[in-house]
């Protein structure tokens, strides 16, 4: 769904989405599972900047609810996550605020995002706000043992038969530390 400063007149452009999965790439390692549903509304905003000078931003309003599949970051099995999420966020016309030169922003700019000429796109600003909503890291479960280093088998399910291969001589030196620095602090 594309929206423009032009839909937004005279009235707020209600939206009510069904983004069905697939229909967006998130990240390798993100699957949509479920329809997801979209439902805010989108405004016009007009900053005067002078007589003459007026920018139209575009705020959105709304909420997302869905589920998706994201792989354990330690064993790369999938999870199932819920997202339910609400944002309020600005875009300006894109270059509407370049300036030559470097200059000090404020805290509130950084919260502005910027839209193209021919508009934004409904599905871009969903994609990045799933992403934001997603934990920086999943485990499938809070004592994951991972994959093996040597063979890739998932030690969850498998004991390893990996042969200890070899030490490096150069870290010959390091080898027991560990166990020495538990010892140490009982």
């Amino acid at each position: 769904m594309r929206i423009t400063p032009a839909d937004l007149i005279p009235d707020p452009l209600p939206i009510a989405e069904v983004i069905q999965p697939g229909a967006i790439d998130y990240a390798p390692d993100v699957r949509q599972t479920t329809p997801l549903t979209v439902k805010g509304e989108a405004d016009r905003i007009e900053e005067h900047r002078g007589p003459k000078d007026v920018v139209e931003d575009i705020r959105i309003r709304a909420s997302f609810v869905g589920d998706f599949e994201l792989l354990c970051a330690r064993c790369l099995e999938p999870i199932s996550y819920h997202a339910d999420q609400d944002f309020d966020l600005i875009f300006r016309p894109s270059g509407v605020d370049a300036e030559m030169g470097e200059r000090a922003i404020s805290e509130a700019e950084t919260e502005i995002g910027y839209y193209e000429k021919n508009g934004l796109l409904l599905e871009d600003v969903v994609r990045e706000q799933v992403l934001l909503s997603l934990p920086d890291r999943s485990l499938c479960r809070d004592d994951c043992k991972g994959i093996c280093a040597r063979c890739g088998g998932n030690l969850n399910e498998t004991v390893c038969n990996c042969v200890e291969t070899e030490v490096d001589t150069r870290w010959a030196g390091l080898q027991g530390f560990g166990a020495a620095a538990k010892s140490e602090s009982k």
